[in-house]
């Protein structure tokens, strides 16, 4: 196969079906642009779970004045009351499981109340008697969060047993809703991609269909027939994704490292190394589906 004249017949069929061409890019553009940053919001929230899992804490939350319950029937939690839950926390059936813990008392979850709520009219109207005093407890492994919360929970002058891990889960849920959407509107976006790389294809083979008759009387075969037609769709795939390899590159370094990396400091984000891992996936996504519909374009439509 002379690969001077494959090549020759591919561009002049980029050449006639510009404009379609130019549409196969930016759809397969836009497509493999979701499907990057689905990815990287996978990265993300991973990372964000092992970082804030590790750092879950199980709230030991003791009885108020005002705190209604079977367990504080008795009003507040007493200091007799917080000297057993804090010598059950050192009991060699629960201290395995627990890394470290502390007690915050009243005054002191009024000032982390005032700091959280600073800008808020709540702060008025809350006193420090009415905010629970609480054992913090950090877990060596917080996927046991469980024998804490059987353990405590129903001791007398214990409101609640609360493992922070299930807000958490609840955050991570609407992230990865928010992925799913991103999967599912890329998915629609490759097939309207494979669609418009068959189509083109079809158009350029028609507008040279006189001379597609000429090399099967010379006796042409059928791989030299098909390949400049499937060269033009993986050229136009790749030039897609290429740009959505530089706009995942550009969204993580401008806008994430960037703009977010200023902000919230306290949180790991993904970054260029992450960024650099997806670029290849999405240029072997926008080749193999360039190769795939050409093929079908050419088997199903012109019958070679």
């Amino acid at each position: 196969m002379r690969l001077g004249l494959v090549l020759s017949e591919a561009a002049n069929g980029l050449r006639r079906n510009a404009s379609m061409v130019v549409s196969v890019v930016l759809v397969t553009f836009i497509s493999l642009t979701f499907v990057g940053a689905a990815i990287l919001m996978q990265m993300q929230i991973g990372q964000m779970k092992n970082f804030w899992y590790d750092r879950a804490q199980v709230g030991i939350y003791m009885c108020t004045a005002i705190s209604s319950g079977e367990t504080c029937t008795a009003g507040e939690a007493t200091p007799e009351q917080i000297d057993t839950v804090k010598a059950q926390l050192e009991t060699p059936t629960l201290s395995p499981f627990i890394d470290k813990y502390y007690f915050e008392t009243h005054d002191q979850a009024f000032e982390n109340f005032k700091k959280q709520f600073a800008d808020n009219p709540v702060v008025d109207y809350v006193t420090a008697d009415q905010l629970n005093e609480t054992f913090w407890v950090n877990l060596g492994d917080p996927s046991q969060s469980d024998v804490l919360v059987e353990a405590l929970s129903g001791v007398a002058g214990v409101e609640n047993v609360a493992d922070q891990r299930k807000y958490l889960d609840q955050i991570f849920s609407v992230l990865n809703v928010a992925s799913y959407t991103a999967i599912g509107i890329a998915a629609l976006m490759l097939v309207a991609a494979a669609l418009l790389i068959a189509t083109t294809i079809r158009l350029s083979a028609f507008s040279r269909r006189r001379e597609l008759g000429i090399m099967r009387l010379v006796g042409a075969s059928n791989r030299f027939i098909q390949t400049p037609f499937i060269l033009e769709g993986v050229f136009a795939a790749l030039l897609g994704s290429l740009l959505a390899g530089g706009a995942v590159l550009g969204l993580v370094y401008w806008f994430v490292q960037g703009y977010l990396g200023e902000r919230l400091t306290n949180f790991s984000l993904v970054g260029m190394q992450d960024a650099l891992v997806v670029v290849p996936i999405l240029l072997v996504v926008g080749a193999v589906l360039a190769a795939f519909s050409a093929q079908f374009a050419i088997t199903r439509y012109l019958k070679v």
